[in-house]
């Protein structure tokens, strides 16, 4: 007796309200925990009760189909068919927004054509957001505009099928509906009347004057380029300067470190080396020390030259031990050691 329609309920679209719902959705309903406890006797006034708790939308959940609380009452306001006026509160209902699409998921199912574009095109304006649960049990996010779009131009929604509709266009054409208008019409109209107040010559813009001004604006175009061109200028000098000053550092580590390894080529010439130099007094083999003459050839003298050490002649041996032949030098180191005179071969 519980889940029969009201005795008083009208046939929708030739049929029992509630078979707009499937046979296996409606069985899955009636079999829910929450169909059993909370919409027992619910009437239309203490439904949105109900409707005010409700946290999420959405069908069937998992492999047993389990039915949501927003299918369950969307159930029950098939069963009790409340009055047309109850169901146009329902969807001007601003502070509960489960109870605006709930009022709005009834109406696509059981509203004519014309209600059903009347009443659920202004809620694309609505962009608060609603919690769905998927058939898998995870939640997702949309917004109230996309859900109205959904049952506007989907066939399916919540897992029921959602009986077919006019084109908005074909009911224009006849004259059952108004052209729509967009709340973005006032932008748009908005942006004409500025247009044509530009063209009468009502606003100035910024752009104008400069036309009018073209030696002005050709002054500040070649101001702008010299100043780029001296921006340009200065980061090249910049790094120029970082160049150099790491070259500069470069050749006084090197010096330092000459300095602190070997000593003497830094010092600096006095006047009186300098006139030794240039009278030619300072030997034949004195030169000035620099960085490519090795410390370990040069060494320093009183006058700040450096001369190079002379080259030690290797002393020829007597003994014979130092002859190409191998057998004949061992031969020679053996009568060296017993004092025989060497074999000159």
């Amino acid at each position: 007796m519980a889940n029969r329609t009201d005795p008083e309920a009208k046939n929708i679209r030739g049929m029992d309200p509630q078979n707009l719902v499937d046979d296996i959705v409606r069985s899955n309903i009636y079999q829910s925990t929450y169909w059993k406890r909370y919409c027992f006797g619910l009437s239309a006034a203490s439904l949105v009760d109900r409707a005010t708790e409700l946290d999420h939308v959405g069908g069937t959940i998992g492999g047993g189909s389990k039915a949501t609380p927003f299918l369950c009452l969307a159930m029950k306001l098939l069963q009790i068919q409340p009055e047309k006026e109850i169901v146009v509160e329902y969807i001007n209902n601003n502070d509960f927004k489960y109870v605006r699409v709930l009022g709005a998921f009834y109406l696509r199912l059981t509203g004519t054509d014309v209600d059903i574009y009347h009443y659920l095109e202004p809620l694309r304006n609505d962009f608060r957001k609603l919690r769905r649960v998927l058939s898998d049990g995870q939640f997702g996010l949309i917004h109230v505009d996309e859900f109205i779009e959904e049952l506007l131009t989907k066939d399916y929604s919540c897992d029921v099928a959602l009986p077919r509709i006019r084109k908005r266009w074909n009911l224009e054409q006849i004259g059952l509906l108004e052209l729509r208008i967009s709340v973005l019409d006032e932008d748009y109209e908005e942006k004409e009347r500025e247009e044509e107040e530009r063209e009468a010559g009502k606003i100035e813009y910024e752009v104008e004057d400069e036309e009018k001004d073209y030696g002005g604006s050709y002054r500040d175009r070649d101001y702008e380029r010299r100043r780029s061109d001296r921006r340009d200028s200065r980061e090249v000098d910049s790094y120029r300067f970082r160049e150099q000053k790491g070259r500069d550092w470069r050749d006084r580590e090197c010096e330092r470190r000459d300095r602190d390894d070997h000593g003497g080529w830094w010092r600096r010439r006095s006047r009186r080396s300098r006139s030794r130099s240039r009278d030619g007094k300072g030997g034949e083999n004195s030169k000035r020390c620099d960085r490519r003459t090795s410390p370990r050839r040069c060494g320093d003298d009183e006058d700040g030259y450096i001369r190079e050490k002379p080259k030690k002649k290797k002393e020829k041996k007597d003994d014979g031990t130092d002859h190409p032949d191998p057998e004949i030098s061992e031969a020679n180191r053996l009568r060296a050691s017993l004092g025989l005179k060497p074999l000159k071969l």
